[in-house]
């Protein structure tokens, strides 16, 4: 192992440079050549390898978003652009990879380790949390923490005008934002794609509630199956005529800003772990924190979404909202 690339790949995520400095300094203190790879996939096809050394993570620790930028490649997933990328890693002298990314990314390495013999090991980039193999992904804990600072902003005006909010976070396929950031901002309801959305049960609950409570705030992930929070917020609208209701739509300041310290400390293991699982000859691992310790998943099972949720979380959500 002389000398590995790392790249950031889908969506960004804070915590990736974080990750991307540990993995060059790592990677260095053994002595190992490192180049970075701009724009993911894309830019492994256009060969934009770059050289990267202790410098060039200097002062990034903290800063959102990626050095190594991202984006996401549609001639990756032909065979022309996969052979392609492979060319530029065989050119490049490459004896390893890191990707840090998410389940497509996972996914896009899976399928690359047919044609290219060379190791690649992945490091979770994703504020979703939705991978299996770790606790938590980097950009999770960062992501609620800023959709929880949000939220407890929008309840100071929807306590002031006796308001019901209804807030949309991210969440496709996985509703792991809105379910934490929900307990951690004492919102009334979750609304998330895991479980089935029962309006007629949320709007009983909304009729039978504390009337002394000045605001309501309900999450509600962008893929529950209920149509969102604009088409929920109508609907509830129509049956509760005298609630002053609103929607606030958080979008993608959930993928910025700076990385809280646990996101750091997390980013900074998984680094280090992947350019140690490459000197001990891993290959198509994701790399996690499971209990605190350091686990190695295949990508095979790592990319295979959470569907159930703790139980005891959702049963937490009815009672503390009382």
């Amino acid at each position: 192992m002389n000398k590995i690339a790392v790249f950031t790949s889908g969506g960004d995520s804070p915590g990736m440079n974080a990750c991307i400095r540990a993995v060059v300094r790592t990677a260095i203190y053994n002595k190992i050549e490192v180049v970075g790879i701009m724009h993911g996939y894309d830019g492994m096809i256009k060969d934009e390898f770059v050289a990267l050394n202790t410098k060039s993570v200097a002062n990034i620790i903290h800063r959102g978003g990626t050095i190594l930028k991202t984006a996401r490649s549609k001639e990756f997933l032909t065979a022309e652009g996969q052979q392609k990328a492979l060319d530029n890693l065989k050119k490049n002298n490459i004896d390893g990879v890191i990707v840090i990314g998410g389940d497509g990314s996972f996914k896009g390495a899976l399928e690359f380790s047919t044609i290219c013999n060379i190791p690649f090991v992945g490091c979770p980039g994703t504020i979703d949390n939705d991978l299996v193999g770790t606790d938590f992904t980097i950009g999770y804990d960062t992501a609620i923490n800023t959709v929880v600072e949000a939220v407890d902003k929008i309840r100071d005006t929807a306590e002031s005008h006796d308001r019901l909010f209804f807030v949309e976070v991210m969440g496709r396929d996985a509703g792991l934002i809105a379910l934490r950031a929900g307990i951690g901002v004492g919102a009334e309801s979750i609304l998330i794609p895991e479980t089935k959305t029962d309006l007629s049960n949320l709007i009983i609950r909304l009729k039978n509630g504390r009337k002394s409570k000045s605001s309501k705030i309900i999450l509600v992930a962008e893929g529950d199956d209920a149509g969102g929070a604009f088409a929920i917020a109508e609907k509830v609208k129509k049956e509760l005529p005298n609630y002053d209701t609103r929607v606030t739509v958080l979008g993608h300041i959930q993928r910025g800003g700076n990385p809280t310290a646990m996101e750091r400390v997390n980013a900074s293991r998984m680094g280090f772990a992947a350019v140690e699982a490459l000197l001990k000859g891993e290959k198509n691992i994701m790399i996690g924190i499971v209990d605190k310790k350091i686990k190695y998943t295949s990508f095979e099972k790592a990319i295979k979404h959470i569907e159930s949720l703790d139980e005891d979380l959702m049963r937490m959500v009815n009672i503390l909202s009382l």
